[in-house]
């Protein structure tokens, strides 16, 4: 009976020995796995902190480009009830050169017929229809001056928000690192680097040129009109609307960029 006790208890020992060991190794597993999750989370956390700090950063530009958006809009808006008064007052102003004109006919075959005092009073007539012509000359000139500088703001605008498109999107493109290299290759700074991305191109810079000669054209042709003799009112209102379509095809550009932009 001792020798069986004796014996038992060695199996009893054997495997309490063996459950031990068993326990040891589950344990250091759970201990590897509980590590491996710490390291895990802590990971994931900073990648959670990286993302917020972004989404801070994109949410502080949709703002600013909301913010840019809304102001356009509204310069937009402005403009284009500017040129609905300068058409108004372009219709009202052939009409009333087409009135000038007749009135003038009448009264050139009128001074013929009439007395000395008629004449007199006619010459005023005339003096005063002067006036008015020259004070619409003036009117004229001034409205094309305002129209050419209004289309150069619009295409000075339309090629800074050109610009920023593709700066950004090639920033965008580029990590940080990306641009250091470049910039550490070519031998210059960062914000050269970036002065360089951002130089008109000589494209760009005969286009510019094309335009700016264009617009001279267009206002010698108009002062040429002007000296010209009657009639000569349905050629400025086509040269003058001519001028407004591309204004309007230049807020239309503009306001699509601006929208992309947003």
């Amino acid at each position: 009976m001792k020798r069986h006790l004796i014996e038992d208890l060695r199996s009893r020992l054997k495997a309490n020995q063996e459950n031990e060991k068993t326990s040891h190794e589950t344990l250091e597993s759970l201990e590897r796995k509980v590590k491996a999750l710490a390291e895990d989370c802590s990971n994931k956390k900073t990648s959670i902190d990286s993302l917020k700090q972004k989404l801070n950063v994109a949410t502080k530009e949709k703002s600013q480009y909301e913010q840019m958006y809304h102001k356009a809009k509204d310069e937009l808006e402005k403009k284009d009830l500017k040129l609905t008064n300068l058409e108004s007052k372009m219709i009202e102003t052939e009409y009333a050169m087409t009135e000038l004109e007749t009135t003038a006919s009448q009264q050139l075959h009128g001074l013929a017929k009439q007395s000395g005092q008629a004449l007199e009073t006619v010459q005023k007539k005339l003096l005063l229809s002067n006036d008015k012509v020259e004070e619409f000359m003036t009117f004229v000139k001034a409205l094309t001056r305002e129209l050419q500088h209004s289309i150069q703001e619009l295409r000075t605008k339309i090629k800074q928000a050109k610009k920023i498109g593709e700066v950004g999107v090639c920033q965008k493109g580029l990590s940080q690192e990306s641009v250091q290299l470049a910039a550490s290759i070519l031998n210059v700074s960062t914000t050269d680097l970036e002065e360089i991305l951002e130089v008109e191109d000589d494209e760009e810079t005969a286009k510019t040129k094309m335009e700016f000669e264009k617009d001279k054209e267009w206002l010698q042709y108009i002062q040429k009109l002007l000296e010209a003799q009657f009639p000569f009112a349905s050629y400025l209102m086509d040269a003058i609307l001519e001028k407004l379509n591309e204004k309007k095809k230049l807020v239309e550009e503009y306001s699509s960029l601006m929208k992309q932009t947003v």
